[in-house]
């Protein structure tokens, strides 16, 4: 089904995505950072074709909702092309962002095990074993996430595609989505074609990784702090004081604006605060270094 869908999709579409390029440069430019195995061509094409079938799916949920409705018909005509253009916009941003999102996911992933690949990495090397089965060996430790997939990926150029390994490295170096690996790579190939000492250069660049890791890490906790600071004043005392004014002025006023207020009351303790609460965490998600 799926492949059916690929080949319906870039039918009908195909020549959209070879007509603008530039306008689907951030798709173009994150596909294979993303680890998304799909072509350019492919992924633009499905992304116009879920688009439509969106708009086409909020028309008939429109409908659907508007029947029990009487309204002018004007006005409803002017509904469901207002919530179907959502729809169809939602789905459109959604597709052509993703690959920007698992790009920026996997740098980070990749950079937070980067310094322990690296240590990995040079501990094998003092053993004197050759770089590619130092690279083989690494790939082997799903514990490293997105960054043994990446070394995987030069095993793989290597065995299947018969490519020379630096030239596998140089690969996966321009098609990676952290720049702190594509500078691990690139001066491995580097020190590897200048005769240097991989294991000195190993060495310097797991120490400089682990150095750039704890500083983000102390960072991350720095910033905690002040979100603490935040969270106790707005989403704790807040509250609270808010409840405690309600209070007085149902004594004063038991309505405000037409709404009675009992009703705000339960307004803010049961949606607002829960709400906010959720924003924050997702926030506090966002931005998480793994300690």
């Amino acid at each position: 089904m799926i492949e059916d869908l690929k080949g319906l999709s870039t039918s009908w579409f195909g020549n959209i995505a070879d007509r603008y390029p530039e306008e689907f440069s951030i798709v173009r430019d994150n596909l294979a950072k993303a680890d998304i195995r799909i072509t350019y061509r492919t992924y633009t094409s499905i992304v116009i074709f879920m688009s439509l079938l969106s708009f086409v799916f909020g028309v008939v949920i429109s409908l659907a909702a508007l029947s029990i409705i009487e309204i002018p018909l004007f006005l409803k005509i002017i509904y469901v092309f207002f919530v179907s253009v959502i729809f169809s916009l939602i789905t459109f941003i959604t597709l052509v962002f993703y690959p920007m999102q698992r790009a920026s996911a996997r740098k980070a992933e990749i950079e937070n095990n980067l310094p322990f690949l690296l240590t990995h990495m040079g501990a094998v090397t003092e053993s004197g074993i050759p770089p590619y089965v130092i690279f083989r060996l690494i790939s082997q430790f799903a514990e490293y996430g997105e960054a043994s997939k990446e070394i995987k990926k030069i095993v793989r150029n290597i065995d299947r595609f018969g490519i020379d390994p630096l030239t596998a490295v140089k690969n996966v170096a321009e098609k990676t989505p952290s720049d702190e690996l594509k500078q691990v790579l690139l001066g491995f190939v580097t020190t590897t074609e200048a005769g240097g000492n991989l294991r000195t250069y190993l060495k310097i660049a797991g120490d400089q990784a682990v150095f750039n890791w704890r500083m983000k890490r102390e960072k991350f906790l720095q910033q905690l702090t002040t979100y603490a600071e935040f969270y106790t004043g707005i989403l704790i005392a807040a509250p609270l004081l808010i409840i405690a004014l309600f209070a007085v002025m149902n004594i004063i006023e038991p309505t405000m604006a037409g709404y009675s207020i009992f009703d705000l009351m339960r307004l803010s303790i049961y949606i607002l605060v829960p709400v906010l609460n959720i924003v924050f965490l997702l926030f506090l998600r966002g931005i998480e270094v793994p300690i």
